[in-house]
């Protein structure tokens, strides 16, 4: 549902010359005012506002019975971080706004905020206001974050020819990596500093899912080193229950918050020569970028094989 949607919105939204890029991808991009610019353009010469928003609600995205209040307020911003590095961003601010449960209110936004605050002060982001409000139903946070950049890293951009890359490892987030992930805010700014990122999108909703809408949005696909996917020791461990390989956990399991990207040919070499220490994590090269649109691996020779995207669908049941 929530991609179809927003295909409609797109359609019955305004370009307005102040909005640099709207509605699909991992946050908007607004012109400060007084930068001279076309509508739908981006402005590679100087600093533009970044801002990107994500609910989280009681019984969806979280369950308060079980898991620490605190641990839910840091995810909040958590995962919002995480659309921030995916544009190469650097954060500056957030609003946060709570919707409580009538019973203890105060209390449950306190042990909230407590989380909110940890997150913040780690990534040097300021609370700079927000709302709160009860009701007869269950804990809901949104969080509003913004940033700033210089020439924000999209969807749009992947080239044919291009090296993918994944950060850290994938799947088994579920078994409590989720409440507290690791935004790749550092490893976007060292990023910067050693090669130009053509495209990026962030790890929310399953590898080969977001894979495949970065590169749909590039109008390109991707072959695949499937057994290059660095496979997370969680996914490991809930394969011995799940009936699944750490390979379908690595391939479709939510929330790991890593970052895909891809670069040049002679930027993956660059990239392929730094170590963890440098870029603040691994990153592996998983593929390269096609002409033909799709997900596609090597079986043999030349003969190539389609493989289809798994994750999260909004709205919709695990696919």
């Amino acid at each position: 549902m929530e991609q179809s949607f927003l295909a409609y919105l797109r359609g019955r939204t305004r370009s307005l010359p102040s909005v640099a890029v709207g509605i699909g991808d991992d946050a908007a991009v607004l012109n400060f005012p007084g930068t001279p610019t076309t509508p739908d353009s981006v402005d590679k010469t100087g600093l533009q506002q970044v801002a990107c928003t994500d609910q989280i609600i009681d019984g969806v995205d979280f369950r308060s019975d079980s898991q620490p209040l605190a641990s839910i307020g840091y995810k909040s911003i958590a995962i919002n971080l995480s659309d921030i590095a995916a544009m190469g961003a650097t954060p500056t601010a957030a609003l946060v706004t709570h919707s409580l449960p009538s019973d203890n209110a105060t209390e449950i936004a306190g042990e909230v905020y407590e989380g909110i605050l940890e997150a913040c002060a780690q990534f040097n982001v300021a609370v700079a206001g927000g709302d709160l409000s009860t009701y007869d139903g269950p804990l809901a946070i949104s969080v509003t974050l913004l940033g700033t950049v210089t020439a924000p890293w999209l969807r749009t951009g992947a080239k044919e020819g291009d090296a993918i890359f994944v950060s850290g490892s994938l799947g088994g987030s579920l078994s409590g990596r989720h409440l507290r992930p690791i935004p790749r805010i550092e490893l976007a700014n060292r990023l910067r500093q050693h090669v130009n990122v053509n495209a990026a999108i962030d790890v929310s909703d399953g590898f080969s899912l977001d894979l495949d809408r970065m590169l749909a949005s590039s109008r390109v696909g991707a072959e695949l080193n499937i057994e290059q996917i660095p496979i997370s020791d969680a996914a490991h461990a809930m394969s011995k229950d799940s009936g699944r390989s750490p390979l379908e956990h690595a391939w479709s399991d939510g929330e790991d918050f890593e970052l895909i990207f891809t670069v040049e040919e002679s930027d993956a070499s660059t990239l392929e020569k730094l170590s963890a220490d440098d870029l603040s994590v691994n990153v592996t090269r998983v593929g390269s970028v096609v002409g033909r649109t799709g997900l596609w691996k090597r079986i043999t020779g030349s003969k190539l094989e389609r493989v289809f995207p798994q994750g999260y669908v909004h709205g919709e049941t695990d696919e």
